[in-house]
Protein backbone atom coordinates (compact mmCIF):
# COMPACT_ATOMS: atom_id res chain seq x y z
CA UNK A 1 0.00 0.00 0.00
CA UNK A 2 1.43 3.39 -1.03
CA UNK A 3 1.49 6.62 0.94
CA UNK A 4 -1.66 7.91 -0.77
CA UNK A 5 -3.67 4.84 0.25
CA UNK A 6 -2.30 5.09 3.81
CA UNK A 7 -3.32 8.74 4.02
CA UNK A 8 -6.84 7.91 2.85
CA UNK A 9 -7.13 5.46 5.78
CA UNK A 10 -5.67 7.94 8.30
CA UNK A 11 -7.61 9.34 11.21
CA UNK A 12 -9.07 12.76 10.51
CA UNK A 13 -9.27 13.84 14.16
CA UNK A 14 -6.64 13.00 16.76
CA UNK A 15 -6.87 13.46 20.55
CA UNK A 16 -3.97 15.81 21.32
CA UNK A 17 -2.29 16.99 24.48
CA UNK A 18 0.07 19.96 24.73
CA UNK A 19 2.75 20.10 27.40
CA UNK A 20 4.89 23.23 27.57
CA UNK A 21 8.08 22.98 29.60
CA UNK A 22 9.15 26.21 31.29
CA UNK A 23 10.14 27.35 34.75
CA UNK A 24 9.24 30.96 33.92
CA UNK A 25 6.20 30.83 31.63
CA UNK A 26 2.62 30.44 32.85
CA UNK A 27 -0.25 28.90 30.91
CA UNK A 28 -1.85 32.21 29.99
CA UNK A 29 1.47 33.41 28.50
CA UNK A 30 2.20 30.14 26.65
CA UNK A 31 2.24 31.61 23.14
CA UNK A 32 3.59 28.45 21.48
CA UNK A 33 1.18 26.13 23.27
CA UNK A 34 -1.80 28.34 22.43
CA UNK A 35 -0.69 28.52 18.79
CA UNK A 36 -0.44 24.70 18.64
CA UNK A 37 -3.87 24.38 20.25
CA UNK A 38 -5.49 26.77 17.78
CA UNK A 39 -3.80 25.25 14.76
CA UNK A 40 -4.61 21.69 15.85
CA UNK A 41 -8.26 22.68 16.27
CA UNK A 42 -8.28 24.31 12.81
CA UNK A 43 -6.94 21.01 11.43
CA UNK A 44 -9.87 19.12 13.00
CA UNK A 45 -8.05 17.64 15.99
CA UNK A 46 -9.32 17.67 19.57
CA UNK A 47 -7.12 19.29 22.20
CA UNK A 48 -7.84 17.45 25.46
CA UNK A 49 -4.99 18.72 27.61
CA UNK A 50 -2.78 21.82 27.82
CA UNK A 51 -0.47 22.48 30.75
CA UNK A 52 2.83 24.14 31.62
CA UNK A 53 5.33 22.16 33.72
CA UNK A 54 8.66 23.19 35.23
CA UNK A 55 12.04 22.16 33.79
CA UNK A 56 12.38 19.08 35.99
CA UNK A 57 12.86 15.50 34.77
CA UNK A 58 10.48 13.95 37.28
CA UNK A 59 7.78 16.60 36.82
CA UNK A 60 7.96 16.38 33.01
CA UNK A 61 7.85 12.58 33.00
CA UNK A 62 5.02 12.29 35.55
CA UNK A 63 2.90 15.01 33.91
CA UNK A 64 3.33 13.49 30.45
CA UNK A 65 2.40 9.98 31.60
CA UNK A 66 -0.57 11.23 33.62
CA UNK A 67 -1.85 13.27 30.66
CA UNK A 68 -1.44 10.40 28.21
CA UNK A 69 -3.32 7.97 30.45
CA UNK A 70 -5.97 10.26 31.96
CA UNK A 71 -7.00 11.76 28.61
CA UNK A 72 -6.40 8.76 26.33
CA UNK A 73 -4.16 10.94 24.19
CA UNK A 74 -3.18 9.77 20.74
CA UNK A 75 -0.48 12.44 20.47
CA UNK A 76 1.37 14.62 22.96
CA UNK A 77 3.14 17.71 21.63
CA UNK A 78 5.81 18.91 24.05
CA UNK A 79 7.41 22.34 23.66
CA UNK A 80 10.45 23.74 25.42
CA UNK A 81 13.36 22.38 27.39
CA UNK A 82 15.16 21.07 24.30
CA UNK A 83 18.16 23.39 24.23
CA UNK A 84 21.62 22.67 25.58
CA UNK A 85 21.60 24.42 28.95
CA UNK A 86 21.66 22.44 32.18
CA UNK A 87 17.95 23.11 32.74
CA UNK A 88 16.92 21.79 29.29
CA UNK A 89 15.88 18.24 30.23
CA UNK A 90 12.73 17.49 28.21
CA UNK A 91 14.37 14.92 25.95
CA UNK A 92 16.21 13.33 28.88
CA UNK A 93 12.88 13.07 30.72
CA UNK A 94 10.85 11.54 27.90
CA UNK A 95 13.15 9.57 25.61
CA UNK A 96 13.67 6.76 28.18
CA UNK A 97 9.90 6.19 27.97
CA UNK A 98 9.93 5.68 24.19
CA UNK A 99 9.14 2.09 23.21
CA UNK A 100 10.14 3.17 19.69
CA UNK A 101 12.00 6.28 18.60
CA UNK A 102 10.99 8.22 15.52
CA UNK A 103 14.57 9.24 14.78
CA UNK A 104 13.80 10.97 11.49
CA UNK A 105 11.80 13.66 13.31
CA UNK A 106 14.84 15.17 15.02
CA UNK A 107 17.02 14.83 11.95
CA UNK A 108 14.57 16.45 9.56
CA UNK A 109 13.64 19.15 12.07
CA UNK A 110 17.34 20.04 12.39
CA UNK A 111 17.64 20.22 8.61
CA UNK A 112 14.62 22.50 8.31
CA UNK A 113 15.87 24.66 11.19
CA UNK A 114 19.27 25.00 9.55
CA UNK A 115 17.59 26.25 6.38
CA UNK A 116 15.86 28.97 8.42
CA UNK A 117 18.39 29.99 11.09
CA UNK A 118 21.73 28.62 9.93
CA UNK A 119 24.34 27.17 12.28
CA UNK A 120 22.36 28.15 15.40
CA UNK A 121 20.22 25.08 14.63
CA UNK A 122 22.87 22.89 16.30
CA UNK A 123 22.06 24.51 19.66
CA UNK A 124 18.58 23.03 19.81
CA UNK A 125 17.21 19.51 19.82
CA UNK A 126 14.03 17.69 18.82
CA UNK A 127 12.92 14.11 19.39
CA UNK A 128 9.88 11.90 18.92
CA UNK A 129 8.78 8.46 19.92
CA UNK A 130 5.94 6.27 21.12
CA UNK A 131 4.86 6.14 24.76
CA UNK A 132 1.94 3.87 25.68
CA UNK A 133 0.66 3.84 22.06
CA UNK A 134 0.81 7.64 22.00
CA UNK A 135 2.96 9.64 19.57
CA UNK A 136 5.12 12.07 21.54
CA UNK A 137 6.90 14.96 19.83
CA UNK A 138 9.46 17.09 21.69
CA UNK A 139 10.29 20.39 20.01
CA UNK A 140 11.82 23.72 20.96
CA UNK A 141 9.61 26.20 22.77
CA UNK A 142 9.78 29.17 20.42
CA UNK A 143 6.64 29.77 18.43
CA UNK A 144 8.59 29.81 15.16
CA UNK A 145 10.10 26.39 15.96
CA UNK A 146 6.67 25.01 16.89
CA UNK A 147 5.19 26.32 13.66
CA UNK A 148 8.01 24.72 11.68
CA UNK A 149 7.68 21.35 13.43
CA UNK A 150 3.89 21.24 13.37
CA UNK A 151 3.29 22.52 9.85
CA UNK A 152 6.15 20.69 8.15
CA UNK A 153 6.37 17.41 10.07
CA UNK A 154 3.65 16.72 12.64
CA UNK A 155 0.27 17.77 11.26
CA UNK A 156 0.67 16.53 7.67
CA UNK A 157 0.76 12.86 8.71
CA UNK A 158 -0.46 12.87 12.33
CA UNK A 159 -3.59 10.81 11.65
CA UNK A 160 -1.56 8.40 9.53
CA UNK A 161 1.00 7.95 12.31
CA UNK A 162 -1.64 7.42 14.99
CA UNK A 163 -3.38 4.82 12.83
CA UNK A 164 -0.11 2.86 12.61
CA UNK A 165 0.58 3.05 16.34
CA UNK A 166 -2.91 1.95 17.35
Amino acid sequence: MGIHEHRKAALVSVRIGILSVSSTRRLEADESGHWISGRATEKGHTVCFHQVVADDITAIRETALEAIRAHSLQALLVTGGTGITRKDVTIEALSPLFSKKLSAFGTIFSQLSYQEIGAAAILSRAAAGIVDETLVFCMPGSRKACELACESLIFPDLGHGVAHVR
